[in-house]
């Protein structure tokens, strides 16, 4: 698909986050079980990622679990945190050599202590790796992350007076990453799910009935040449509209 590189770097979205969602329709499509569905997705994520590489996008964010996902059937559950076990055995070596860093946000308490100290050990394995900055968001929610920053400016004693926008992107989870420009939302889902709430606020959306396992090179290339093709203004007006 060879058009995609005719996009002008200033036209490519810097940070890339994705909804990765339809795994469990997916599967029962094919007569599968749910978490076979989940076992694709999880393949389908490399290519995802060597893809964002080739393509230019320096920040991946990925929704693998929100705070709201516990409430999925036990079995289910905990075959997922298997999967995510699984994925950092089987694939933090070659993610460190292609250069990729991951981050995680969200919170790690409910975690198993085993899951809890492969989660730190990969981010510090890869903290500095610039080729790509992977964020993992597992038990993630938009709402949660905000409750914690509020809780956290509260610890540090910072006044009303204090906090503007600048001081809570310091509280978020995601600091150090710039807010996403692209959002994409696999499975034709019309809905946020609480995912980056405060930093979407100027994101532009890209939903595609794709399921997430078949969200392949071509559908990412489709989504960034939609995005580059739009008019971002952030409450302004483009030069267009003047004159």
């Amino acid at each position: 698909m060879g058009e995609i590189f005719q996009i002008p770097p200033e036209k490519t979205p810097q940070h890339v986050a994705i909804i990765m969602d339809g795994n469990g329709r997916w599967a029962l499509s094919r007569g599968k079980p749910r978490l076979a569905g989940h076992r694709a997705g999880t393949e389908n994520l490399r290519r995802i990622i060597r893809a964002s590489v080739e393509f230019g996008v320096r920040y991946l964010t990925i929704y693998a679990f929100s705070t709201e996902n516990w409430g999925r059937p036990p079995a289910e559950v905990k075959g997922l945190m298997h999967i995510f076990e699984n994925v950092i055995d089987q694939e933090l070596e070659e993610l460190h050599e292609e250069g990729v860093q991951l981050r995680h946000i969200g919170r790690l308490e409910k975690l198993t202590p085993k899951l809890h100290k492969k989660v730190l050990a990969a981010i510090d394995l890869t903290k500095d790796n610039t080729r790509l900055v992977l964020n993992i968001a597992f038990n993630y929610g938009g709402r949660d992350e905000i409750v914690y920053a509020v809780q956290n400016m509260l610890r540090d004693g910072v006044s009303a007076e204090e906090v503007n926008i600048e001081l809570i992107n310091q509280y978020l989870f995601t600091v150090g990453s710039p807010d996403p420009d692209l959002i994409i939302r696999t499975s034709g889902e019309l809905r946020t799910s609480n995912f980056l709430i405060w930093q979407s606020a100027y994101s532009e959306w890209y939903i595609t009935p794709t399921f997430w396992p078949d969200f392949d090179r071509e559908e990412y290339a489709k989504a960034l040449k939609t995005y580059a093709e739009r008019d971002r203004r952030y409450g302004g007006v483009s030069d267009e509209h003047y004159g």
